[in-house]
């Protein structure tokens, strides 16, 4: 009885342990807004230009500041592979004459009392394991600080609603504005220290995980 009711508190435990899914609304990931305009003491705000609100149109459009929006190009392709053969033999044979006792050989039943050991052990084993990922895609996000080196950091996120689900895209780097191209769009080779996740919840993405059951009995916990 004890037994049973510790299986079932670590089984409950283990359910509410369980993490689920990004929340839609994480502040962490919010966009972030450009800086106000500083205006100095005194000074009208009746001009219809300002430093930090103005369209640059002979300017780079390519994002430099916080709050700008640049397009990250996922081009992420990883492939592993890895094989191990080894194969080892050894033999022993060892052979030992009978003793010879007052000039003549020992015998037992008429044979000579010789003494052979023989031994041969071998093993052979192979393994080989494969793996390869790839995400194609575009996302765009926002300049969220700028270094002093000049380089941008960047984070964003994008929800897609399909059918039953959702699918959620996010990435956080730091970007080099020299690796931006023309068009804005920077591919995600480029991105440094680059955080890139891909997740989804509803009906498909609860038939592909394992229930708390099976967890449990899949853990290291479990011990048979």
């Amino acid at each position: 009885m004890l037994r049973g009711a510790l299986v079932l508190c670590a089984l409950a435990l283990l359910a509410g342990c369980a993490s689920g899914p990004h929340a839609r609304d994480d502040a962490e990931w919010a966009p972030t807004p450009p800086p106000a305009p500083q205006i100095a003491a005194g000074q009208a705000d009746g001009s219809i230009y300002h430093d930090q609100q103005n369209m640059e149109l002979f300017a780079d459009p390519r994002a430099h500041r916080v709050g700008d929006i640049l397009t990250v190009a996922l081009v992420e392709s990883t492939q592993a592979s890895k094989k191990a053969t080894t194969s080892t033999s050894k033999t022993d044979k060892a052979k030992i004459a009978s003793p010879t006792v007052l000039g003549q050989n020992l015998s037992i039943g008429g044979n000579a009392a010789n003494i052979g050991l023989d031994g041969e052990r071998s093993f052979d084993g192979a393994g080989s394991s494969t793996q390869s990922n790839q995400l194609v895609g575009q996302i765009t996000v926002t300049v969220a600080q700028r270094l002093s080196n000049g380089n941008l950091l960047v984070r964003g996120e994008k929800w897609l609603t399909i059918n039953q689900g959702q699918e959620l895209v996010r990435i956080s780097g730091i970007v080099r504005p020299q690796d931006i191209g023309q068009d804005n769009v920077v591919p995600s080779t480029r991105v440094a220290d680059a955080r890139i996740s891909y997740t989804g919840r509803g009906t498909l993405a609860d038939a592909n995980t394992r229930g708390w059951l099976s967890r449990f009995f899949n853990s290291k916990w479990m011990p048979f």
